[in-house]
């Protein structure tokens, strides 16, 4: 397919677990708490946290994830309603988490302890 999308609600203790996908993809801010989305590049050798939430001076609503970076996500507070669009379209063989990978996880915590929980 050339496009999924999916959307999802995320309380507050839950997250969505550091993974890749060989596609873009878009987060989407719907509703509730502003959303930390970490992403790093697949060296990671940097991190990054970017809030999405409504369009502010320091938020936005929408954030796209280049293909083969690192990502993972949790509310802020109690809940966010979120969605991702993966194009060309999701598909499980693309697709990874870092805990699978030791050498980028031992990467991320000790460049990045408290996004590092999110694996």
């Amino acid at each position: 397919s050339a496009l999924t999308t999916i959307y999802f609600l995320l309380v507050a203790g839950q997250h969505s677990r550091w993974h890749r996908v060989r596609s873009d993809e878009v987060w989407h801010f719907y509703e509730g708490d502003p959303l930390e989305l970490h992403v790093a590049p697949p060296s990671v050798e940097s991190c990054a946290k970017i809030t999405l939430a409504r369009f502010s001076v320091d938020t936005v609503p929408v954030y796209t994830v280049p293909a083969g970076w690192w990502q993972g996500a949790r509310t802020s507070k109690e809940f966010t309603l979120a969605g991702c669009s993966v194009g060309p379209g999701f598909d499980f063989a693309d697709f990874s988490y870092l805990a699978d990978q030791p050498h980028e996880a031992r990467r991320l915590r000790a460049l990045d302890p408290i996004a590092a929980q999110l694996i």
